[in-house]
């Protein structure tokens, strides 16, 4: 089964996106389920994971409401206050009736502060999230998320999380440290997954970037992680924001070519069936 384990859909006129404003061009306006289907059947995707674009009950409302008419939506990525605890525990037990809501995410990196994902508030909402054994997607944007990930595994240790798009390594500058040292550091915890995603936009502002460009970043994940806790995401369609769904797919297959089946297989979709459980 091959698995696109992040992308996202939204309604303009069903939810309110503050930060998706007029300077992001051609995704600029409602974006739905039938726009990506072509995409993936000519890419051979079975399944997807739907991950939030808001921090908002509606927004997690309507990936659901889209779910439930797409079958090969495997899994809903949504969101609960985590800084309210008490709160978060009672939709989760709303949200926990969806068998396709298989975990939370958080904007984290449209917080006015950095440091918002170490609260104290929000690691006992973390730990109520754990407590129902969903998953945390860490939208980790380097320089400034990535490096909390172990503190996170230290106060929440049965919490099972995943780094968004290798936590946007500065792939156009050519950059590599702390990036590096902070993916390894996050990666000597077993309970912590990335996801090789994002990277086409964190390495160009159009289409001209290649496998070459991401090489690199993605044999270091790979070496950090082992391809058992890596997974393909398209980011799609913020992806077109720098090429397209097919650029996309064609070029991390590109840069998996020289490793084992095994190991394609597993970042290809077996690593976010088992993430995700989307099998249960």
């Amino acid at each position: 089964m091959k698995i696109d384990a992040h992308q996202h859909f939204w309604n303009l006129e069903k939810v309110a996106y503050p930060w998706l404003t007029a300077d992001y061009g051609s995704i600029f306006r409602t974006i739905e389920a039938p726009e990506l289907e072509h995409h993936l059947k000519k890419a051979g995707i079975d399944q997807t994971v739907l991950v939030q674009a808001m921090d908002s009950y509606e927004d997690t409302d309507y990936m659901l409401e889209t779910a439930a008419h797409f079958d090969w939506i495997g899994a809903v990525v949504g969101w609960v206050p985590l800084d309210q605890p008490d709160e978060a525990a009672r939709r989760l037990e709303v949200y926990r009736n969806h068998s396709v809501f298989k975990g939370v995410r958080h904007l984290i990196h449209e917080e006015s502060d950095p440091d918002w994902v170490i609260r104290d508030e929000v690691i006992e909402g973390l730990r109520v999230l754990a407590g129902y054994d969903l998953s945390f997607d860490v939208v980790a944007v380097f320089p400034h998320h990535l490096k909390h990930v172990p503190y996170l595994c230290e106060q929440v240790p049965n919490l099972r999380m995943v780094i968004d798009h290798l936590a946007k390594p500065p792939i156009k500058e050519q950059g590599w440290e702390p990036w590096a040292s902070q993916l390894e550091a996050a990666a000597r915890y077993p309970q912590v997954y990335a996801k090789v995603s994002g990277l086409n936009t964190a390495a160009a502002d159009t289409a001209e970037w290649s496998a070459r460009d991401l090489q690199p970043y993605i044999d270091w994940a790979i070496e950090t992680f082992g391809a058992g806790r890596l997974m393909f995401g398209s980011d799609w369609p913020i992806a077109n924001l720098a090429g397209d769904y097919e650029q996309v797919w064609r070029e991390t297959n590109k840069a998996l070519q020289d490793y084992s089946a095994e190991e394609i297989t597993a970042i290809l979709g077996r690593t976010a069936q088992a993430f995700y459980r989307m099998d249960e």
